[in-house]
């Protein structure tokens, strides 16, 4: 691994969102209210895993009896399966810190949120998606399957305890591999060696590098704003979209396959952004018809839409190899 992936890696492993959790006012059953907890959320990790954290601290403040533990934001009650920096990117469009949420201990909304049995169904979650990565890129997921028990077990309490070198020793065994960014690229085409291999490149001068396993969040928003602070807070998760589809990422020689060419393939109703910004003539008299994607952040990154898609595949990916990307349009007027 290149020096520069080990320090992105670490930076997404490293990252983290300051948390101040509030326990709901009607589970006080102490006088008076304990004050909120403060605790350091794993961009990477999900909030059941921080039960064990917050669940001592307001031991003694809870009434008897408890229902599945669940947390909201403002109200909003928030998916637990979604990692928690994806949950903060796309909720909080001007960056709320510390994230004020509320923890609930009895009546779970199973009208928004699915079934979660604290860590086993966090577990389930990371595997299944892992599986799911696996069989997009390498067109099966037996790598994954054919890990041993404890193999399997090391590498989710790499993942659950943040421990990056644990998890760096499992990676060949995944055997997913990375794609060449465009960077190393044009340093490799300039080698006599790249010149006389070429066995990627197809008689139409196309390169497919790769299927990336792509999430994407769509917020979507009706009021116009020009700054983040004065986006609507969100009160239902009509207002997100989610896509689960691999970006194909086919390369073209003389071309670069950009993160706004990945987000077009996967949002074509949005394609009209790059006019829009071009100033050409066509696209100004459309811009009251179409929406407009306003900003997108992966790993807590505004993102330059230009950037090579290939550089934050190998850079920002998250320990399941999903690219997680949240995505903040205005919606199209009609």
């Amino acid at each position: 691994m290149a020096a520069n992936e080990e320090e992105a890696m670490k930076y997404v492993w490293e990252g983290a969102i300051p948390l101040q959790i509030h326990l709901h006012k009607s589970e006080v059953a102490s006088h008076p209210a304990p004050p909120p907890a403060l605790v350091l959320a794993p961009r990477i990790g999900y909030l059941p895993l921080l039960v064990h954290l917050i669940k001592p601290y307001f031991k003694d403040s809870l009434p008897p009896g408890e229902d599945s533990i669940w947390f909201d934001y403002k109200g909003f009650p928030l998916k637990w399966y979604i990692p928690t920096g994806v949950l903060f990117d796309l909720i909080c469009a001007e960056p709320e810190r510390p994230w004020n949420l509320t923890i609930h201990f009895r009546g779970y909304p199973s009208n928004v949120l699915i079934p979660c049995e604290g860590e086993d169904s966090v577990k389930w979650n990371f595997v299944n998606s892992l599986k799911e990565a696996a069989y997009i890129i390498n067109g099966n997921c037996k790598n994954v399957m054919n890990m041993s028990q404890s193999d399997q077990e090391d590498l989710w309490t790499s993942v659950m305890n943040g421990d990056l070198d644990a998890y760096t020793r499992l990676l060949p065994k995944l055997k997913m591999g990375n794609i060449e960014d465009e960077f190393s690229r044009k340093e490799s085409l300039s080698s006599p060696t790249s010149r006389q291999g070429g066995t990627e490149i197809d008689v139409a001068g196309q390169v497919k590098t790769a299927r990336i396993p792509v999430r994407l969040y769509v917020r979507s928003v009706d009021k116009n704003f020009e700054n983040l602070e004065d986006v609507p807070e969100i009160d239902t998760w009509d207002d997100i979209s989610y896509l689960n589809r691999p970006v194909e990422f086919l390369r073209e020689e003389g071309k670069c396959f950009t993160l706004r060419d990945a987000i077009e393939s996967l949002l074509p109703e949005y394609s009209g952004d790059r006019a829009q910004t071009s100033g050409e003539e066509e696209a100004v008299g459309s811009q009251e018809t179409r929406g407009e994607i306003k900003m997108v952040r992966i790993q807590g990154i505004e993102m330059k839409l230009e950037i090579p898609f290939s550089w934050v595949v190998n850079n920002l990916m998250n320990p399941e190899f999903y690219l997680h990307i949240s995505v903040l349009v205005k919606a199209a007027q009609r």
